[in-house]
């Protein structure tokens, strides 16, 4: 055989090789994109609240490589503040935040996801979601509503709120309009207050207008941007209707469960994340804003009388029972709490209770 026929040959068959396995190759697909919005219940440039809604969106648009973006709406950009929930579950958008607390009126197996009077602290409220039966239980009272929740963070113990007048007993509180969401508004009612529930934004103005007499919102880092030391002269500690509050990213739960179970599982990350990030942001940042308060601004910082707290604790424990038995699911999310709640709170009196009361006895507050 000639060399050219040799090499003609050689190259047709070469050649035919190539095109048969390229036509027998898998096609390679384009990898979905997706352009998502988040609605939140907090103010503009609010920190750690907003903050941290907008690090999440960052957080999934690196790790999925761009495959997930989202824009993020502070309130009242495109929803009002407490319309985000149903924003989410209706589709208008996939993504919204807040604390479960907010949407009680769904269902009263919400409040048990955010706080509850006398209950679980930061610690307990995250080993409950991820350790115990909580989150499956959230996933549960959601459900039906089209959304997938995830824990967002916890604001640890908050401040017992901003008062114009002294609570000295507990007849005090009544006829007193508070700003005050969740279990925690239906103890003050129950012991004869008047729960006014406004957004953020609007919690100055009411405020410094008389709309209401007192106010909780989260702690001293918030407290301090808000400028509620000049609306309120007393501020009260503990925060013993919310001490350990927890915020929450809930995902319309169409959107969520068609995704690819990779996204899925960044997304979950990514919360995770943005959890331990939250609490150490209030953990570092409350201490050094509290001192401000203090010492630059005059704040009368004031512990509510132990009468006082005892009889509200007794009011508290009436109310979980009366709110769990309003839904199926509220019943069946209080006797997990409480079961769960004193396992933890034995722990608890030996470990965390005992490191403050005898390893940093010397940063007690003499107040």
């Amino acid at each position: 055989m000639k060399r050219r026929d040799f090499l003609k040959k050689v190259g047709i068959g070469t050649a035919a090789a190539v095109g048969a396995s390229a036509l027998s190759a898998p096609a390679v697909i384009a990898q979905k994109k997706y352009q998502w919005k988040m609605v939140t219940t907090w103010p503009p440039k609010m920190p750690v609240l907003q903050d941290g809604c907008e690090r999440l969106a960052k957080r999934i648009a690196e790790l999925t490589d761009g495959r997930i973006q989202i824009q993020v709406f502070a309130a009242g950009e495109l929803v009002p503040a407490l319309e985000a929930f149903q924003a989410v579950s209706d589709g208008t958008v996939e993504v919204g935040s807040g604390a479960a607390y907010y949407w009680a009126g769904k269902d009263p197996a919400f409040q048990w996801f955010s706080a509850v009077p006398f209950g679980l602290n930061a610690q307990g409220m995250s080993a409950w979601f991820h350790a115990g039966n909580g989150l499956k239980l959230w996933e549960e009272a959601y459900a039906p509503f089209n959304l997938v929740p995830r824990p967002a963070g916890s604001t640890g113990v908050q401040m017992g709120g901003w008062f114009n007048k002294k609570i000295n007993t507990i007849d005090d509180f009544k006829g007193l309009k508070m700003r005050i969401p969740g279990l925690g508004g239906k103890v003050l009612a129950k012991a004869g207050g008047t729960v006014v529930l406004t957004p953020g934004g609007e919690i100055f103005t009411n405020l410094e207008r008389g709309v209401i007499d007192a106010t909780e919102w989260v702690g001293p880092l918030h407290d301090l941007r808000m400028g509620f030391y000049k609306a309120a002269k007393y501020y009260y500690y503990p925060g013993w209707h919310e001490p350990g509050t927890y915020l929450e990213f809930f995902f319309n739960k169409k959107v969520f469960d068609g995704l690819p179970k990779d996204l899925q599982q960044i997304i979950n990350c990514a919360c995770m994340e943005s959890e331990g990030w939250v609490l150490a942001q209030f953990e570092a940042q409350n201490g050094a804003a509290l001192q401000e308060l203090i010492t630059k601004h005059k704040v009368e910082l004031i512990r509510f009388p132990d009468d006082v707290l005892k009889k509200l604790r007794v009011l508290a424990g009436e109310v979980n029972e009366e709110e769990a038995a309003k839904s199926p699911i509220g019943k069946k999310v209080n006797e997990d709490f409480k079961a769960f709640a004193k396992v933890v709170g034995t722990w608890g009196i030996v470990s965390e209770k005992a490191y403050y009361d005898i390893i940093m006895p010397e940063y007690s507050l003499k107040a």
